[in-house]
């Protein structure tokens, strides 16, 4: 099973999205795993965007996500990354598709609702480093024969 760690950002809990955006997820036939509200502290936030240091952009995304709670999550089923990341939609909301939660619910870059891992190698990585194991819950779901042939 793929998993994906996905961050839904201050604009989304402060516009009250939360449960309008894991409801279009679970839809998809992805599986919640994890899922808890934090205050994000700078030193999470700067290992989270590592791979921006050194962008004009990084100072305005640290700040960004440690100024309100997020909702974190870890998704699972097969393909999750994918899935997730088109139901999610293009970065830019201009550009994403409608009927995506970009395309239905954000405007601006800078305030695009939630993050999601772009592949299996990051999503491990974010997984491990937003979750303990312990705070994962594998289970069983009685509908997967209803999603998955």
């Amino acid at each position: 099973m793929e998993r994906t760690l996905i961050i839904l950002k201050p604009d989304a809990v402060q516009r009250g999205l939360i449960g309008e955006i894991i409801g279009r997820l679970e839809r998809r036939g992805l599986q919640v795993i994890g899922l808890k509200m934090l205050a994000v502290d700078r030193e999470l936030a700067e290992r989270h965007y590592a791979v921006h240091q050194g962008k004009g952009f990084y100072e305005g995304l640290i700040t960004y996500i440690i100024a309100s709670p997020v909702v974190v999550g870890v998704l699972a089923g097969a393909n999750a990354i994918a899935i997730t990341r088109m139901t999610i939609g293009a970065t830019r909301p201009a550009e994403a598709a409608p009927g995506t939660i970009r395309g239905d619910l954000a405007v601006d870059v800078g305030r695009n609702l939630i993050h999601a891992s772009d592949s299996v190698e990051n999503g491990e990585q974010e997984v491990n480093l937003w979750f303990r194991p312990d705070e994962l819950v594998e289970y069983q779901v009685t509908n997967q024969p209803w999603i998955r042939e």
